[in-house]
């Protein structure tokens, strides 16, 4: 990980945006969020300002999403965090950086979902129509929305990791859900387009249900598998095979099994980052433990 030695403030922003786009040199700044790779600022009501603070790879994800995004964004039926600007690094900051319209909401690692049903319809809609055959240069997913096998190194690292810290109750039971999924047939469809890091903290939630989807650098084409399994991590218990009921076109089994596989995965990482403290990582927080335990938990019920 690796952070930018200059430190990003309010003052900064705004004179990155009076440099490169002094038409909204006049909206107020003000500090949205920390995240993983970015921190995201306020610009006026409508607006937000993303810099990379960390991971090398974070300069290139915001160019995929200026990218791409603004053309996927129209079909989706939740809001999402659309590029409207593109800063370029200059003397003031060595690194690209965006400015995207503004999702309100709360990220569901601090809100989780209470209206199960509504969620699990709007997850699915969400899915359904994002999930759409990429054309032959769209980006490809650093291993995400691949074959689980190609992870399967990762994963046992990561679970033997979670074991030593007493992290987990049931590695059995783990491990059962995992080569139940890395033994399903694979994706033999073409490749669809991918969110690839619905995490609870990247859905955001108002009224209990979703309101919003946000941060897309991760943005790919692969087996729809990868992004069904947030449906283990967002939705309250038994709602999960609701949102796979409504989902379009109907899923075959062996797409379920890979999915609850991801599922694992992605729970695996939520509560070494929650609950390890993996030191020196920005971004990771507390709250990513509980939603991630609980899917654990949702996970393992299955392979019962």
């Amino acid at each position: 990980m690796t952070h930018v030695e200059l430190e990003i403030t309010a003052e900064l922003v705004r004179d990155l945006v009076r440099d490169q786009h002094p038409d909204l040199a006049d909206h107020p700044v003000r500090l949205g969020a920390r995240g993983w790779d970015n921190q995201l600022w306020r610009l006026g009501d409508d607006l937000a300002v993303r810099l990379p603070w960390a991971t090398g790879s974070a300069d290139a994800l915001l160019r995929k999403e200026h990218s791409w995004l603004p053309t996927l964004a129209p079909r989706l039926p939740l809001p999402v965090p659309v590029p409207q600007r593109l800063g370029e690094p200059s003397e003031r900051f060595p690194r690209p950086w965006i400015i995207t319209t503004w999702v309100p909401g709360t990220p569901a690692d601090l809100a989780p979902v209470t209206r199960a049903a509504d969620a699990a319809g709007s997850l699915a809609a969400f899915l359904t129509a994002l999930h759409q055959p990429a054309p032959s240069g769209a980006p490809t997913g650093r291993g995400r929305g691949g074959p689980l096998a190609d992870r399967a190194d990762h994963f046992e690292s990561g679970l033997t990791e979670a074991i030593e810290l007493g992290l987990i109750d049931d590695p059995d039971g783990v491990r059962a859900v995992w080569h139940d999924a890395v033994t399903a047939p694979e994706w033999t469809g073409p490749a669809l387009w991918l969110h690839a890091d619905l995490h609870p903290a990247n859905v955001l939630t108002a009224g209990g249900t979703l309101c919003g989807v946000v941060d897309f650098g991760d943005l790919c084409a692969g087996d729809p598998a990868y992004d069904l399994a947030a449906a283990w991590l967002l939705l309250p218990d038994d709602t999960a095979e609701q949102c796979y009921a409504a989902y379009q076109p109907a899923l075959d089994a062996a797409t379920v099994r890979r999915a609850r596989g991801c599922a694992m995965a992605r729970a695996l990482g939520g509560i070494l980052i929650g609950d390890a403290g993996v030191h020196g990582r920005p971004g990771g927080k507390p709250t990513w433990g509980p939603p991630a335990h609980a899917a654990l938990r949702r996970l393992i019920a299955t392979a019962a």
